[in-house]
């Protein structure tokens, strides 16, 4: 089964991988899916600063170019155009979304009790499979994600990577209804969607960040306060002192420059939760504190990752309950240069979703 594809697609490059590197629109060859695949026409995709450091190649992993990976995103969202000659479940037509992982092995232990965002063995998209940048894409059938019906497609997008990867964090945390949360970082693409994840689930979000836009954004989503830390001298004090006077109950860090404040937004706060979901350029930074804050204080600190397949379809159920609404800003192709280089320069509030149909 297929409809007519093209034989040239869409797609942001980049060139000159490294520190100052730029992404360019071009043409590039439609991939043929292959027996088990199924090939998408995506409609749109996020930005994600994960892309910018896949670019910058400043994380301790292989160039993009290692793997002959030409375009970074992992948050793409769209409908199938074509399928693989094994695949059953899938038809021409179905709406389906691509992760940060674009497969993992399905048969470790970590695959087998639902962590498979621990796969020894994933492939990750946009590094070593060629990423959501690119308007024709492939993709496993049996790890594509369904999209419902009544979450439109710049929605979903942004899903796939930062509203499941929050919705891990805040699982995994343990954190309950009640309980302050804050987010440093919260009104970036990432830290917004656990903002508004955090109160769906009876929490009491808080934002550290700045700027007036972002705080309109992270007010209207849910946050109960938002501080500004150009504004305040001492914002581990007004955490604590909006936190009941004794600190937060949990802190998902979301802009690797906070992890300096982390522990002491927990205050005086017994079995606090620090959550590391923003990853720094390798060797940058150092978390940590005497052994025995963490003794007395019953602290943890938790790694996270991306979200597995479960947690990209709970976000998406949230999202058609109008539970996760839309914090993109949508733009056209035109714009995907200069939307790289504003999100790398820290300059976007929420999300920017590239549409493929929009010049």
């Amino acid at each position: 089964m297929s409809e007519e594809v093209p034989k040239k697609g869409k797609a942001a490059v980049v060139v000159n991988e490294g520190p100052d590197f730029r992404v360019e629109v071009q043409e590039v060859d439609v991939p043929e899916p292959k027996d088990d695949e199924v090939l998408l026409r995506l409609n749109a995709t996020g930005l994600c600063m994960s892309d910018i450091h896949f670019m910058m190649n400043d994380w301790a992993v292989p160039p993009m170019s290692t793997f002959g990976t030409r375009c970074a995103g992992h948050e793409g969202a769209g409908v199938v155009v074509k399928v693989g000659k094994n695949v059953t479940d899938w038809k021409v037509g179905d709406r389906g979304g691509i992760k940060p992982l674009w497969d993992v092995c399905r048969n470790c232990e970590e695959c087998w009790n639902g962590r498979e965002n621990y796969c020894q063995k994933g492939v990750y998209t946009g590094l070593v499979a060629e990423g959501t940048y690119m308007q024709y894409i492939t993709s496993p059938s049996k790890y594509t994600s369904r999209i419902p019906d009544g979450v439109p497609d710049e929605v979903a997008g942004p899903i796939m990577c930062s509203a499941s990867t929050m919705h891990r964090a805040l699982i995994d945390s343990q954190l309950k209804p009640g309980n302050w949360v804050v987010f440093p970082g919260g009104g970036g693409g990432v830290g917004i969607q656990g903002v508004q994840l955090a109160k769906a689930m009876g929490m009491r979000p808080i934002v550290v960040d700045s700027g007036a836009a972002k705080k309109d954004l992270c007010m209207k989503m849910g946050a109960e306060e938002f501080i500004d830390f150009k504004e305040h001298k001492d914002v581990v004090a007004r955490v604590k002192e909006i936190a009941g006077g004794v600190g937060a109950h949990g802190v998902l860090v979301t802009a690797y420059q906070s992890y300096k404040d982390a522990i002491g937004f927990i205050g005086d706060r017994i079995g606090g939760t620090v959550m590391t979901i923003a990853l720094p350029p390798a060797g940058t930074i150092v978390l940590g504190t005497d052994p025995n804050f963490f003794s007395f204080k019953n602290l943890r600190i938790i790694g996270t990752l991306v979200g597995t397949m479960q947690d990209t379809a709970a976000c998406l159920e949230y999202a058609r309950r109008g539970l996760l609404k839309g914090i993109s800003e949508v733009r056209g192709m035109s714009a995907f240069p200069e939307s790289v280089q504003q999100l790398r320069r820290g300059e976007i509030a929420g999300r920017v979703v590239i549409d493929f149909n929009k010049e």
